[in-house]
């Protein structure tokens, strides 16, 4: 199991001398994992690790900014440890971590804080305060305390690299099976299942409702899905993000996972949904018998479309 830790001044001996991914690794997308099998080739006899921050650098410093997350902190640790991750250094982001100088950051965290026997990242890696450090310094500095680095080049398809912000316009613009391609599988929200207003059940489709949180919010409207348990079981649904205009104008947009041939209780149970197609964008209704009648159309469409999986 990953062990994580925050406190980079505090890290046990036997926590020390791994070869150390560097980046926020927001999403894991195929960047990512090269930039993990890189660590792990240069010091393959070496734990495995990764440092990374929480908050997020931009969360921090641009709190006012709509949430943008592809993954939160336990969905990213869940990530890793299935890449056969060690240690996880998730440090605290703060002021006064913000102040460290590039130097410090070398010479005081990675170190003598975590004790790094090899590191790597991708080639536009930036660190140290107001971002002062980058991949030359990092390589020279590290090199002076006989840490080696390996730098990454970007991992590029045929429209340019693979990046977490690419990966957030596709999904704001609803191509998922576009981000996926990126991704390496598909984009899912993690979330405990909330009590509703349970209209979906008076019309035949019971819903699991799930707030976005710090999630980045995909383009609103309706998804064929794929919702993973508690128990690790997978069962295929239909799901709407948004703010249902016909039944709650103005509200919050969460996402409503309706599941097919499921009859459990989930409320308070965590719960991962997977977005597989876009099937419509989010749209008002007449009445409820309109509703229902696209409900079911969307619910057919979503069979149709998970079929091969």
């Amino acid at each position: 199991m990953i062990r994580v830790f925050h406190d980079w001044t505090a890290i046990p001996a036997d926590a020390r001398g791994a070869s150390v991914a560097l980046g926020n690794f927001d999403g894991m997308h195929r960047g990512h994992i090269e930039v993990l099998r890189a660590a792990h080739a240069a010091g393959p006899e070496a734990p495995r690790a990764v440092l990374t921050f929480a908050p997020h650098p931009r969360e921090f410093f641009r709190p006012e900014d709509p949430p943008f997350r592809l993954m939160l902190e336990a969905e990213r640790a869940a990530a890793l440890e299935e890449e056969g991750i060690d240690f996880l250094y998730e440090l605290s982001f703060d002021r006064a971590f913000s102040q460290l100088s590039a130097e410090a950051f070398i010479g005081e965290v990675l170190h003598r804080g975590i004790g790094a026997a090899h590191l790597a990242c991708g080639a536009d890696f930036a660190f140290g305060h107001r971002r002062g450090g980058d991949v030359a310094l990092l390589r020279e500095t590290a090199e002076l305390h006989g840490i080696g680095l390996t730098v990454v080049p970007h991992l590029d398809d045929a429209e340019g690299p693979i990046s977490s912000s690419r990966i957030r316009r596709l999904l704001q613009d609803g191509y998922p099976e576009r981000a996926a391609a990126l991704l390496g599988r598909p984009h899912a929200i993690r979330g405990v299942v909330a009590h509703g207003d349970a209209r979906g059940r008076t019309i035949g489709f019971p819903t699991a409702n799930v707030a976005l949180g710090r999630h980045l919010e995909p383009a609103r409207g309706v998804y064929a899905v794929t919702v993973r348990l508690k128990d690790g079981s997978r069962v295929k649904g239909v799901a709407n993000i948004g703010r249902r205009p016909t039944v709650a104008e103005g509200a919050i947009s969460r996402l409503e996972a309706h599941l097919f041939d499921f009859a459990g209780d989930l409320y308070g149970q965590d719960i991962t949904v997977s977005l597989h197609h876009f099937i419509r964008e989010e749209r008002r209704y007449a009445d409820f018998d309109a509703l229902r009648a696209q409900i079911v159309a969307d619910a057919q469409e979503a069979r149709r479309l998970l079929a091969a999986i």
